[in-house]
Order: structure tokens, then sequence, then C-alpha cells
């Protein structure tokens, strides 16, 4: 395995594992600038980035992968917590309600999450692209920012909708996109705010070397 090979598995440990942990540690709702969001919103810009940084290096092809593999992922990690849940209690455990109260209330939020990423992810990836050919692969800071700002609206208006809605009489829609616009513009200055980083990514993971840049020509020739 050559050193782009290493550093791309990396990035795909730090991929999956910034997936597992939105949809964990993320139905904790916070304040920030006196908006409510979750605090899953840390972990959803590196999960955009990194597949922008994919997509550049390696192609639409591998950073579908990515979000094939993390798919996958979630909907295995859902179906364990479901069958995690159900599973009886033995008596000297007394701990099933506190067990079902952080676990169980994700459900819904993880199937949510699940919807959306996907859909999200992969408009993410091919937007990318498109914008990579009409760019002649030039202006990179465009092409992240475009990408990841209409890939975050699409990602939380179905989150928002899916994980929602109508879980009780005040979540109503127009309720519901008046926590779409601020929570969403906090994933725009986010965007805004990883651009350097998206540079630093692809100059990371191609390499200075000659070997590695023919090595990233040759796959992306392919590709």
């Amino acid at each position: 395995m050559n050193l782009i090979e290493r550093k791309t598995q990396v990035l795909l440990a730090l991929f999956v594992s910034s997936m597992v942990i939105v949809n964990t540690l993320g139905t904790k709702i916070t304040t920030m600038f006196g908006v409510r969001v979750s605090v899953g919103i840390l972990f959803v810009p590196i999960l955009f980035l990194i597949t922008d940084i994919i997509g550049e290096v390696h192609g639409k092809k591998r950073a579908q992968f990515f979000v094939k593999v993390s798919s996958g992922i979630l909907i295995f990690m859902f179906t364990m917590i479901l069958i995690c849940i159900k599973l009886p209690a033995n008596a000297s455990w007394e701990n099933q309600e506190q067990y079902e109260l952080i676990f169980g209330s994700s459900l819904r939020m993880t199937f949510a999450s699940i919807v959306s990423f996907m859909i999200s992810q992969y408009y993410d990836v091919i937007a990318f692209d498109f914008f990579k050919r009409i760019t002649n692969g030039k202006h990179l800071w465009l092409r992240n920012n475009l990408s990841t700002m209409t890939s975050q609206l699409i990602d939380t208006t179905i989150f928002m909708f899916l994980a929602f809605y109508r879980i009780s009489p005040k979540f109503s829609a127009g309720f519901i996109f008046s926590l779409i616009v601020p929570y969403w513009l906090f994933k725009v200055i986010f965007a805004l705010i990883d651009t350097p980083l998206c540079y630093l990514g692809v100059r990371w993971l191609r390499g200075d070397s000659l070997t590695d840049k023919k090595i990233v020509g040759s796959q992306s020739t392919a590709l």
C-alpha cells in the first residue's frame, strides 16, 4: 500500500468515526449564539470536507465508496441499537429505563440521519464532480463551497422534517422551516471556515513526493 492509500484509509476512518459520533452524541441540543442546534453540527462539516478532498484527489467513484461504506455502517448501527433495546434486561440490571431513554430516543433521529446523510452526501459528491468538470479542475474553493452549501441545505431540510415533524403540535411545517434556516446558516459559516482545510487536506493527501504525484495522476485519469 503506497503512502496516498494509507492516508486515504486514515480519512475513511475519520469519516466513519465522525458519522458514528454525529448519530450517538448528536441527540444533545445546545445553544450557539442564541440558536438551538445539535452538538452534531460540530462534526457534520468534517463529513462534507472529507468527501470533497477525496473527490478532488481520487475522483467521484472513490468519494461515493466512502458514502456507501458509511451508509452501510449507519444501517448496521441503527439495527443493532434497536435489537439491543428490545433484548430483555437481566433482573440484576436496573438501568433498562435509562438505556431506552438514551438510545431509544435517538432511533427516529438516527433514521432521519441515515436518509438525509445518504441523499445529501451522494448529491455532494455528484455536485462537486460536476463543478470540477465545468471549471476544468480549477477554483477548488468555489467547488467546495457550492457543493457543500447546497448539499447541507438538502441534509438539514430532510433531517429536520424526518426527525421532528409532528413530534408535537408545535412542530408544524412552518416551525420546522424556521429551525432549518438558522441551522443551515451555521453550516454555511462552517463551510466557509473550513475552505483552507480543504486545500490543506488535498495537499496533504497528494503528498509532496514526485512518486505520489504520479500515482495521483494515474488514479485520476483512470477514474
